[in-house]
This record gives structure tokens, sequence and C-alpha cells, in this order.
């Protein structure tokens, strides 16, 4: 796979211009230029940087994609039951955003986790994670 200077910038958590003084010094390994632009070749997820001749060792870091977090919501449960609403209670939390609904499927391995001394920021105590591609069925 291959990528301009943006990405790479973005996967090793370095700006742009980082990006391009590393590739003006031919240290990003397989990369080249087409016209204006660059292609830099990942492998195995990263783009290969050589070793430089002085200065601090190099901290580039995998970035690992957002796991998503579903858990049921029980005072939505218990308004509903109180109150005769179907409100959804199934909350799906990806990064920043919070998606509620019926029924979800989960298209791929997950797992669940409990941890009573250690809930999430929004009270839960148990939960399904996954890297896999979530759908979300009768959402809100």
């Amino acid at each position: 796979m291959f990528i301009g200077t943006a990405q790479a910038a973005e996967i090793l958590g370095i700006s742009t211009a980082r990006v391009r003084l590393l590739l003006k010094q031919g240290r990003i390994e397989g990369a080249y230029k087409i016209g204006r632009f660059w292609v830099i070749p990942l492998f195995d997820g990263m783009p290969v940087i050589t070793k430089g001749r002085r200065g601090p060792k190099p901290r580039w870091r995998k970035r690992r994609p957002a796991v998503t977090f579903i858990h049921v919501n029980q005072h939505a449960i218990r308004q509903n039951k109180k109150q005769g609403h179907h409100t959804p209670v199934i909350s799906i939390k990806k990064g920043n955003s919070n998606i509620y609904g019926h029924e979800v499927r989960i298209n791929g391995p997950s797992r669940v986790v409990y941890q009573p001394n250690f809930p999430k920021p929004c009270g839960a105590r148990v939960w399904i994670e996954t890297l896999s591609t979530v759908e979300v069925i009768n959402c809100s």
C-alpha cells in the first residue's frame, strides 16, 4: 500500500514538514516522487525510516484503531419501564461519537468485559469491545 506525506505524518505522529525533510534526506525507504507528489510505501502498516546520524532515537508508534464499546443503559431501561416508552437502550461508543439503538450486529470478533472496580466514564461496568465494524439497527 502507498500513501502521501499527510497520511505518513498522521501515522508517524509527526508534522508533514518533518516527513518532507525525511524524504529530502532520503531516509524513508522506497519513497519516490511522481511529479510534485511523494509516494511512500507501507511495510506492516508503517513507513520504514532509516536511522539518522545524530540526535535522539526515533519514537514512531503504530496507532491503534479506535475500539468500539457497546453497553446497555440501565437508566434507559428503567425509564422505559416506568413511563411505557420504547427509547433505544443500547449505546455504541466509538471515539467521540455515541449512537443509540435497539439492536446491534457485530461483524467480526469481539469480547465482553466486566470491570466492577474500573467502570467506564459513563458508569458501565460490563461492555462489549470490538475492532470490527458494528451495524446499528433501529437507531435514534
